[in-house]
Order: structure tokens, then C-alpha cells, then sequence
């Protein structure tokens, strides 16, 4: 989520243009009527079992039984939270992203009004959620910063561990892209922090690999490509070699996406004097 971009605008924007709001219509799916009949019972029994490896349609009919239920149990449960975000994560449409991860968001509302303010995967996929949903949309990214960083805060501190060390993902990437004070809270060594801290407790998930690489990239520039590179090549490899499900290739496209600007920079030290070169920087970011 980049907030630096036109930040002062967005934030004139939040403050004078009215309270931007997150989607509340839902998207609604082809063949929903046709979804498998379903209990709360049985959905409760599998929903460790729906995740990234599972076909849409089956994320899709268990947040359609979602919608519709009222069993406290099951819905004070992160579960229709990570199905918004799942699917939200699938979809190639903005619209439709966004009014899935709002929905996400109101889900994990739920489960903490029933009682599980102190479930910090409730947190995490509350943050994941909000963050989707207001990525493209810079007047809602700057509203909700404050509120991004509470959950984000919150579910570090309660559930670190979950998704291979997801809440410290999200807070590291959150300082990182973050504007920094005095307009925002943007803080790259507290990203180095907590990525690093990611990786270390969890170095099995490709994405730690990634974001900490981009940390490095951004904060310690041609200084750190060594360690830029090692990380992109070790992520890159258990990418390719674990089972990651639909993940796989979005994932995919941002490690060749950070690749590609490392490999521009290197190409520019081969082909450039030393004397560009004098203060540690790369040419051009």
C-alpha cells in the first residue's frame, strides 16, 4: 500500500471532501443457489480446511452460508473474514476486490463484537481486509491509517505467529510504505524490524523473503543489493517449490518485479564510472 504518492492531496481530500466510507454492497456470485447444502456445524468441522489451496467456488459457497447464518459460534470465528480476503486477493476486478475485503472488514467486526476482541487472527484479518480495501483509494488509505496501525499493533502482539508471521508482514510493510512523520507514520527502521523478525521466526514463507528484501531496497538502497539478492533468490526458490495455491502467482509477479529493478541497477554499475557510484546510491529508484 503506497501512501506516499499525492499524499497532501488525499489528505485535503479526507478532511474537506466528506468521510469516505468502505463498500457495503456485496458482490454477488454466479450459481450461488446451486451452492451444497451446509450446516454451521459442518462448516465450523472443516474451515481450517478452506484457505489459499481451495477452489473458489468452495470459498465462495461457504461465504454465502456466512452471510446467512446467525450461529455466534461460528461467527465469532475468523473464518468469514479470511474468506472475504481470499477471494478479494483472487479478484482481477477493483470493485469487486474492494467490496470483498469491506465485507472481510465487517465480518471481523462481528466476531469482535460477540467476543473475540482478544483473538488476534480476528486482528489480522481485520488489518489484511482494511488494507485491501482502501489500497487504490488514497482518501480512505490516509482516513483508516490510524486504524490500520492499531490492528496491525494489536494482532503483533497477540498472535505474531499466524500465517507464518503475518501481523509482523502487515506492520512491516505498513512503516514502510507508509509516509513518514512529520505527515505520516512511515518509519523504515521499524520495517527492517519487524521484517527481519518475520523472517527469522518463519524463514519457510516466501514473502518474508520478499518484503524484507524490499525493506533493504528501499531504506539501504545499492548498499544492501547482496543481501537484496540472496533474500529474492531464497523466496524465489520455496515459491517455486512449495504448494502455495492461488498465491503462487501474485507472488510470482511481485519478486519479478523487485528482480527487475535490482537487475536494472546492476546493469547501470556495469556500464557506469565509479564515480556515480561515490556515494553508495543507485542511480535511479
Amino acid at each position: 500500500m503506497r501512501l506516499s504518492t499525492s499524499f497532501s492531496a488525499a489528505l485535503l481530500l479526507a478532511c474537506f471532501g466528506g468521510c469516505a466510507q468502505l463498500h457495503k454492497d456485496l458482490v454477488r456470485f454466479d450459481r450461488s443457489a446451486d451452492c451444497p447444502k451446509e450446516t454451521a456445524t459442518g462448516l465450523a468441522a472443516r474451515r481450517n480446511e478452506l484457505g489459499p489451496l481451495s477452489p473458489t467456488r468452495d470459498l465462495q459457497c461457504a461465504l454465502v452460508f456466512l452471510r446467512k447464518t446467525d450461529d455466534p459460534a461460528l461467527l465469532r470465528t475468523p473464518l468469514g473474514s479470511r474468506l472475504a480476503l481470499h477471494l478479494a486477493e483472487r479478484e482481477s476486478d477493483p470493485g469487486r476486490r474492494e467490496k470483498l475485503a469491506a465485507e472481510g472488514v465487517r465480518f471481523a467486526e462481528k466476531a469482535v463484537a460477540l467476543g473475540a476482541g482478544n483473538d488476534g487472527v480476528v486482528h489480522y484479518y481485520l488489518a489484511a481486509n482494511l488494507g485491501l480495501a482502501v489500497r487504490d483509494q488514497m482518501a480512505l488509505a490516509v482516513q483508516n491509517l490510524p486504524r490500520l496501525e492499531g490492528e496491525m499493533k494489536r494482532a503483533v502482539a497477540l498472535s505474531p505467529d499466524v500465517d507464518d508471521g503475518g501481523p509482523l508482514r502487515l506492520l512491516g510493510m505498513l512503516y514502510l510504505k507508509a509516509p513518514p512523520w512529520p505527515t505520516g507514520i512511515g518509519d523504515g527502521d521499524k520495517a527492517l524490524e519487524l521484517l527481519k523478525r518475520a523472517l527469522d521466526k518463519h524463514p519457510g514463507h516466501p514473502l518474508n523473503h520478499l518484503f524484507y528484501a524490499q525493506a533493504l531496497w528501499e531504506v539501504e538502497g545499492d548498499e544492501a543489493i547482496h543481501q537484496v539478492r540472496a533474500r529474492l533468490e531464497t523466496g524465489m526458490n520455496l515459491l517455486r517449490d512449495g504448494r502455495w495455491g492461488y498465491s503462487k502467482e501474485p507472488w510470482r509477479r511481485e519478486f519479478a518485479e523487485l528482480q527487475k529493478e535490482v537487475d536494472e541497477l546492476g546493469e547501470a554499475r556495469r556500464s557506469a564510472s565509479p564515480v556515480a557510484f561515490s556515494a553508495g546510491k543507485p542511480l535511479s529508484r
